[in-house]
């Protein structure tokens, strides 16, 4: 595998591109545990963002039914397309936060960094099973973090809301070219059943988490302007505050379904029905 991973590059004199956030997985035994955890058989239906030189593409040809590979260096694509003859993989040429999804049920993926949160909030705006995918270590670190937490965000509780996440791997630079300036991790993402599923106002989410280290009253009351709210508005509203569930909270210790008995509180007074949209769930955290 390192061997045509560096034939490649030699062949086509490839640089990687930094601004794609390029880093080439070359060890074998990553891309087998991974196509191992992912559960492949012939009824899947793959989906791979950043295939890159067709490394894991290519292990996971072997496994799956169908895959859908998308690349968006035009670069890669011609390699890919004229080095690999795969009957079951198709590559999708683009960006994978604009073009369309095809129809999957797993994903397999070593993710450009520089999109990790907002193709994975893209990934949960879709049904599937199951996710195996390779991260920065600190961004990891914060997906699977649980409330109270050193490293419990907005991300962390926005991911939780919608899916199970679970770090099972570390990986060292020293597994990629060219060798980032961090480690990595490989994270499983399953998405909870709908009836689990807590469906969250982002622009609270974001007006609490700006003060993470604050109790639930004194972030809104820092941050009411993220929730649409004038300084006059402000004042006819802040006597209510004090009265909402878990006000003298930590934000940091709020899990999803806390954060959303805020929020009820606060569309019953009809605080965020008149001034903040409804959640997406899906922006870059």
């Amino acid at each position: 595998m390192r061997e045509r991973l560096f034939s490649l590059i030699s062949r086509y004199n490839l640089r990687a591109n930094p601004d794609l956030g390029q880093n080439f997985l070359m060890v074998p035994d990553i891309v087998e545990r991974n196509v191992e955890r992912a559960g492949l058989s012939e009824r899947d239906r793959v989906l791979e963002v950043g295939p890159g030189l067709g490394v894991l593409t290519d292990a996971l040809s072997k496994r799956a039914g169908k895959v859908y590979a998308i690349e968006k260096d035009h670069r890669l694509v011609e390699i890919l397309r004229r080095e690999y003859d795969w009957p079951n993989v198709e590559i999708i040429e683009g960006d994978a936060l604009r073009v369309d999804f095809p129809e999957f049920n797993k994903i397999v993926s070593n993710l450009p960094y520089g999109i990790s949160s907002p193709v994975t909030f893209r990934f949960l705006k879709h049904e599937f099973e199951r996710a195996v995918l390779i991260y920065q270590l600190e961004f990891a670190r914060r997906m699977v973090a649980k409330p109270g937490d050193r490293n419990y965000s907005r991300l962390s509780l926005m991911v939780q809301a919608r899916a199970r996440a679970e770090l099972v791997e570390r990986i060292g630079k020293g597994a990629f070219w060219p060798r980032p300036k961090v480690d990595s991790a490989v994270v499983i993402l399953e998405p909870k059943p709908r009836d689990e599923r807590v469906e969250l106002d982002e622009n609270l989410v974001r007006a609490l988490f700006q003060h993470r280290r604050s109790t639930a009253l004194a972030a809104l009351k820092k941050s009411h302007h993220m929730l649409g709210l004038g300084r006059e508005e402000f004042r006819k509203i802040r006597d209510v505050l004090p009265g909402m569930p878990h006000a003298e909270e930590r934000v940091f210790r709020l899990s999803p379904y806390e954060v959303k008995e805020i929020e009820e509180f606060l569309r019953a007074g009809g605080i965020l029905d008149s001034h903040s949209p409804g959640s997406s769930s899906n922006s870059a955290v």
